[in-house]
């Protein structure tokens, strides 16, 4: 938090969000950061060894390691579903509780119309909702095992 008390966020009474899998976050043009612990998970869960993972899915942007995407521009591992869901990078495991869609109620409105799950569902309380925003924990789907 920059300084307020969190009771003076706009969202203190909490947010709902429901993943639905629709896959709209997964697919299209933008990027998918990942740390080098969340890459060597995802080679682990791949059966991979780091090297091998990181030389046949990632690239560098900006100094930066990022998935690569798959010849639709989607993200390389969606194929009608994450094909990692339980490994997934931080990035996904928080969507959509990140600081830009926190950053004011217009913020988290364009998140709404572009996301099924987005004001549908569970509520996140304010301490959740900033757990997620910071990177830690993940929010859930129904039949979530991952």
């Amino acid at each position: 938090m920059t300084g307020s008390d969190s009771s003076d966020l706009w969202y203190a009474d909490g947010l709902r969000f429901e993943c639905s899998r629709c896959g709209d976050c997964c697919r299209g043009p933008g990027y998918v950061w990942v740390s080098a612990g969340e890459s060597d998970r995802l080679a682990e869960h791949l059966d991979l060894t780091s090297d091998r993972f990181a030389r046949r899915f990632l690239r560098t942007v900006s100094g930066r390691l990022a998935l690569i995407d798959n010849p639709a521009g989607d993200c390389v591992f969606w194929d009608n579903g994450c094909t990692v869901y339980a490994a997934r990078p931080t990035q996904c495991r928080t969507f959509p509780f990140w600081s830009q869609n926190l950053a004011h109620p217009g913020s988290w409105d364009r998140t709404v119309r572009a996301c099924p799950g987005a004001g549908e569902g569970r509520l996140y309380n304010r301490d959740e909702i900033e757990r997620l925003r910071l990177g830690r924990g993940r929010t859930t789907a129904e039949g979530d095992d991952g």
